[in-house]
């Protein structure tokens, strides 16, 4: 054998693996978060998804359906303050406002509160409980709907009543509405009736996941099967605790193809809303897809 060409030829064989290794497809960012996802645990008795029988929305399954999107002219986030609140509680609000505009990337304003007058006698009960209840349907479909700015892209009602969305249930903690871009949120739950210094953080947690949940359906997503996400449905306090703050990776891609925002910037934000407000397990989320970046 000839030593030049053998030389040449392993010359040749190295440029060709630098070219290959230099041009590898980089993972994408929603490939590279996916490797954070936590597998959801086996369903028990009690849990959301023991009792619904859910197939998994695929995200062709989400491209398909005919959803709410931002439009120039349309692209903002509404709540609406349904009550008589507290100090305490319209901080809470306030800190939804924030974290909803890092979490979705749109610009959220809160409309002037209304009373609960606005609720009539035939949208009210009394639980077996002894608390008042609202019923969640008709806020939607004959309150919010006829109060929707011409620039909302959605509406997300918060009142400081329990509510329920139809007479053989107990409670939901929130319902949203895919066609009308309608939805509500209580505070109720989320502190026992009775919020406190002690208790606000516990309480701030439980409301940004139940409005980003319930935000989350009306742009299309589905109850998430893919791993333990803020999207899986829940049905009590501890089940919603027991579930992220954060999007899975196909909640987030879902997401994103409707949004169309910069995924680091969103998690940047993120990270800096639950470092300021000491919600740890959360920044601890955020701060590991945030290194798989450096």
């Amino acid at each position: 054998m000839n030593p030049g060409k053998f030389n040449s030829s392993i010359f040749y064989l190295f440029i060709l693996l630098l070219f290959f290794s230099c041009h590898k497809k980089e993972k994408s960012y929603i490939e590279t978060i996916s490797l954070n996802d936590v597998q959801l645990s086996k369903a028990r008795p009690g849990d959301w998804r023991y009792a619904h029988d859910e197939k998994i929305q695929t995200f062709e399954d989400f491209q398909k359906l005919k959803k709410i999107k931002p439009e120039p002219g349309k692209n903002t986030i509404y709540l609406q303050p349904v009550g008589e609140f507290n100090t305490l509680q319209k901080k809470e609000i306030e800190l939804t406002r924030e974290y909803l505009s890092k979490y979705f990337q749109l610009e959220v304003k809160i409309l002037p509160v209304l009373p609960n007058s606005v609720f009539p006698k035939s949208a009210r009960r009394i639980s077996k409980y002894g608390q008042e209840q609202i019923l969640a349907g008709y806020v939607l479909d004959s309150l919010l709907i006829k109060r929707k700015p011409e620039d909302a892209l959605v509406l997300m009602g918060i009142t400081e009543k329990d509510l329920f969305p139809k007479p053989e249930w107990n409670y939901v903690f929130g319902m949203a509405s895919y066609e009308t871009g309608t939805g509500v949120t209580s505070l109720y739950r989320f502190s026992d009736g009775n919020l406190s210094a002690s208790n606000f953080n516990e309480s701030l947690e439980r409301l940004i996941k139940i409005s980003s949940h319930e935000i989350g359906h009306m742009f299309g997503i589905s109850h998430c099967l893919n791993a333990n996400c803020v999207m899986n449905g829940t049905n009590t306090l501890p089940e919603t605790d027991f579930h992220f703050a954060r999007a899975c990776s196909l909640c987030q891609l879902k997401l994103n193809a409707s949004l169309r925002y910069d995924h680091q910037k969103r998690l940047t934000d993120l990270k800096q809303f639950f470092e300021k407000q000491h919600l740890n397990s959360e920044l601890s989320r955020a701060q590991q897809d945030f290194n798989l970046f450096k």
